[in-house]
């Protein structure tokens, strides 16, 4: 089995999954994980799919050229080492480097909002960071009215064994109030994804 990861991006309308998700079947291929967003009229997609031993890069980006060419997608298809596994070893934003997470660590859900205003991602993730915790899912949006918007962000996050969570959801509130936003930090309450 080959494991590859897929991205796909292009203006939203229906049948964008139905048609590369057909594609896939078509071509034998499995989808382990996924991650699908809209983000303001652009509709993208992120998968880590499981072909056939033998099946390359190449294999997969023709077989969705026509679909990528029929919905003006952006499509990217990369080869993706075996030895990675699921959440953990290496997974998250890409800012924490290749930390393999062990059984130790706490999954902790940390909630922001406040007034839109630039920064508010970059400070946030660099506490993150800087205390060695590494970001497995990351979500933001702009709500409300125009001159009333509020940026809402919620990551899920891992911090390593020997980290106190506690601690480092304090700090997060000292660097909220510096930002004029509001922070929440609390363990992820175990679900079925």
């Amino acid at each position: 089995m080959n494991l590859f990861t897929l991205t796909a991006i292009g203006n939203d309308r229906p049948g964008i999954v139905s048609a590369v998700t057909g594609v896939l079947l078509e071509a034998g291929c499995n989808l382990q994980d996924s991650s699908m967003t809209l983000l303001r009229g652009q509709f993208a997609i992120m998968l880590v799919v499981a072909a056939q031993d033998g099946t390359t890069v190449d294999d997969l980006e023709r077989k969705l050229a026509g679909v990528a060419s029929m919905l003006d997608l952006v499509v990217s298809v990369r080869s993706l080492d075996n030895e990675i596994g699921g959440l953990g070893a290496g997974a998250g934003a890409g800012d924490q480097g290749n930390k393999d997470i062990d059984d130790a660590s706490e999954a902790w859900v940390v909630a922001v909002h406040g007034a839109d205003r630039p920064g508010i991602v970059h400070r946030i993730t660099q506490l993150l960071a800087e205390a060695g915790a590494n970001i497995v899912d990351l979500s933001t949006r702009v709500i409300g009215e125009p001159d009333k918007a509020v940026y809402v962000m919620v990551m899920d996050v891992v911090v390593p064994s020997g980290a106190n969570g506690s601690i480092l959801a304090h700090k997060l509130e000292e660097a909220a109030s510096k930002l004029a936003i509001h922070t929440s930090m609390h363990p992820a309450d175990p679900d079925i994804l």
